[in-house]
């Protein structure tokens, strides 16, 4: 008997080789290597592809037509539409990828729920029974859809010959790491099995017309589990981020072939679900106290303006080396603006230990939030408070320089919308009395910290 040939393949990278080696050669990556049976040798694809290609007929712009399928189905929830850039597109294949236990299935079940009061929708699952996902569904509110279906199957070739059959407008796989290839004999979730199930749902998506939605797993670094070129396949990227325990949830584009990607949804977690937040501002600020450290900064969700509190804490060091700590904010960053203080200003902050939280579990990757983390340091370290009434925004240079942000007329309205009578702004975007220009760090803190 003829021994059957195995290679061993690169589960980061896609990378191949004849025998076992602890870190791959490729991508640097250290036991990510699987055994699979070699593809069966004979005359390459290449040269078969000389032989059985045939000519394509193209179309010119004028005479292609735009189908009644191209119609958007709404997910229910204006602001996820506005991520999905209007809805979701028939034909579009979705990936929404998340932290364990943050409500990917929650959220795609309600999805389903809304969507199935006018389309034929189905729920595929491979990692839960049927059993429970109608635990869920009951305590959703979805079990009374008489056009919701659902199917626990495991098999790439079974979901995508049904997705095939038409059907459906609107399928839901729960999740591609779990689904398998029958000629594959590769376990569920290495890199041959992602890559070839999507591509065979993808095509089965695109012959049918149907919006699929595949759920992601990610790695512990937070970037999602399997391929890179699982993120090239499809059409939209979802990334949904918060903290699992409470908080804020926000599902954001990462990529969107048929929309922007400057849009968010912001959602809070119920027990009978996900629920868009209305005025998240309003919720951030319900139980803010007035002391020192405290700032309210201007901030923009996608295109949203939010009103977020800053915290700093800032405690003498028991240690040669202080610490600093950041929760929603980069700490590179903050070590940054740290260091900025203390050549800019008369603050000597190389002794104390600095703690920074974002209240709400927000992540702030907004430029404009380096004047609020400087005046809330110098605020705690000074032992001063900022007023009631002001709220504050602006990028900080290496220069101790506050630079223009955009879209500063969307904070001054948030800011209005909720009382507050001043703005501390960069100087270049003062256009009315409710900013305060203020043209460096230095001076910012000597004419506002009370």
């Amino acid at each position: 008997m003829v021994k059957s040939r195995t290679q061993f393949i690169c589960q980061n990278c896609g990378a191949s080789y004849p025998k076992w080696i602890g870190k791959c050669d490729n991508c640097g990556e250290w036991n990510t290597l699987v055994e699979q049976a070699a593809v069966s040798q004979g005359k390459s694809a290449v040269a078969k592809s000389a032989s059985s290609g045939r000519v394509l007929t193209p179309q010119t712009m004028q005479s292609i037509s735009i189908e009644e399928t191209a119609m958007r189905l709404t997910t229910g929830y204006s602001d996820l539409d506005a991520v999905l850039g209007g809805g979701i597109l028939p034909g579009g294949v979705m990936l929404m990828a998340g932290q364990p236990g943050i409500g990917k299935s929650t959220l795609l079940l309600q999805v389903a729920s809304e969507v199935g009061k006018t389309q034929t929708v189905l729920y595929a699952s491979g990692e839960e029974s049927a059993s429970q996902v109608k635990l869920r569904a009951e305590r959703l509110g979805a079990n009374t859809r008489e056009q919701l279906h659902f199917v626990a199957s495991t098999s790439a070739d079974d979901i995508a010959a049904t997705i095939r059959s038409g059907a459906y407008k609107l399928v839901i796989i729960d999740s591609i790491q779990t689904l398998s290839l029958d000629e594959i004999t590769s376990a569920p979730g290495t890199v041959s099995q992602i890559t070839n199930s999507s591509n065979v749902i993808i095509r089965a998506a695109k012959e049918a017309g149907a919006a699929v939605v595949l759920v992601g797993h990610v790695t512990k670094e937070g970037s999602i589990a399997g391929p890179k070129v699982l993120e090239h396949l499809v059409d939209v990227v979802l990334q949904f981020e918060g903290d699992r325990y409470g908080g804020f949830k926000v599902v954001r584009a990462v990529k969107n072939r048929f929309g922007s990607t400057n849009e968010a949804a912001i959602f809070e977690m119920y027990e009978q679900g996900l629920r868009v937040v209305e005025n998240p501002s309003a919720a951030l600020l319900a139980e803010r106290q007035n002391a020192d450290g405290s700032v309210v900064m201007a901030t923009l969700e996608g295109t949203r303006p939010l009103l977020v509190e800053i915290q700093a804490l800032v405690n003498p060091t028991s240690f040669g080396y202080p610490k600093r700590t950041a929760s929603g904010f980069d700490l590179n960053r903050l070590n940054l603006l740290i260091a900025v203080l203390e050549r800019r200003t008369k603050l000597n902050l190389s002794d104390k230990d600095i703690y920074i939280n974002v209240v709400g579990g927000l992540k702030l990757n907004d430029p404009a939030a380096d004047l609020a983390i400087c005046m809330a340091i110098a605020s705690a370290a000074a032992g001063k408070r900022l007023g009631d009434e002001l709220v504050v925004f602006g990028e900080i240079g290496l220069g101790g320089e506050i630079r223009s942000v955009h879209s500063a007329d969307r904070r001054i309205a948030e800011a209005k919308k909720l009382g507050f009578t001043q703005a501390i702004a960069p100087k270049s975007g003062q256009k009315d009395s409710f900013i305060k220009g203020v043209g460096d760090l230095r001076q910012a803190l000597i004419d506002y910290l009370q």
